[in-house]
C-alpha cells in the first residue's frame, strides 16, 4: 500500500544517437513546451533494465540500444502540488528513478512515437547541455544530477 508521501518508482533515459546528442520528445499532455527524455513506470516484479526496454519501445518504438551506463543511486523528483492529485491518483508525491545511458544502434528511422499509446507529438535530438532549458522546471534538479552522472561519456 503506498502514501501520499510515497515516491513511485521508474526508470529515466537518456538515448544517445551516434553523434551524442540526446533524444527528447514533446509531451502530448502537457499544453506547455513540455520536453523529456523517456522514462516511466517499474511494473511490479520487473526489474529496471527490462522496465527501460519496455519504456522505451512504448515511447519511442526503439528496440535495439547499447547501454553506456546507469546511475549508481536512484534519484528522485517531487511533483509540483497541483500535479500530485492529477498523476497516479494522488498516490505519490513524485518519482525515484534509475536512470540509463543508452546509445541508438542505427539511425533516425528506428524512432516511432506513434506508438499503441503515444506520449510525445514530437521529437528531436539536441545537445546535452542544451537538455535542461527545455524541460519542466521541477525536473531541472534531476536531469542536472543525471548530466553530471554521465557526463564524462557524453560528447
Amino acid at each position: 500500500k503506498t502514501t501520499p508521501d510515497a515516491y513511485r518508482l521508474g526508470v529515466g533515459i537518456m538515448l544517445l544517437n551516434k553523434d551524442g546528442k540526446v533524444f527528447v520528445g514533446q509531451r502530448l499532455d502537457m499544453s506547455s513546451e513540455a520536453w523529456q527524455m523517456p522514462q516511466g513506470g517499474i511494473d511490479e516484479g520487473e526489474d529496471p533494465e527490462a522496465a527501460m526496454y519496455r519504456e522505451l519501445l512504448e515511447e519511442t518504438g526503439v528496440g535495439e540500444v547499447k547501454i553506456l551506463a546507469s546511475t549508481k543511486d536512484w534519484l528522485s523528483y517531487d511533483l509540483p502540488q497541483e500535479l500530485r492529485s492529477r498523476l497516479w491518483q494522488g498516490r505519490f508525491k513524485g518519482q525515484k528513478q534509475k536512470w540509463f545511458l543508452v546509445e541508438l544502434q542505427g539511425g533516425d528511422e528506428q524512432i516511432n512515437i506513434a506508438t499503441e499509446i503515444p506520449e510525445f507529438k514530437s521529437w528531436k535530438w539536441v545537445d546535452p547541455k542544451d537538455v535542461t532549458g527545455l524541460i519542466v522546471p521541477f525536473k531541472v534538479d534531476l536531469y542536472n544530477k543525471v548530466l553530471a552522472e554521465f557526463d564524462s561519456l557524453l560528447k
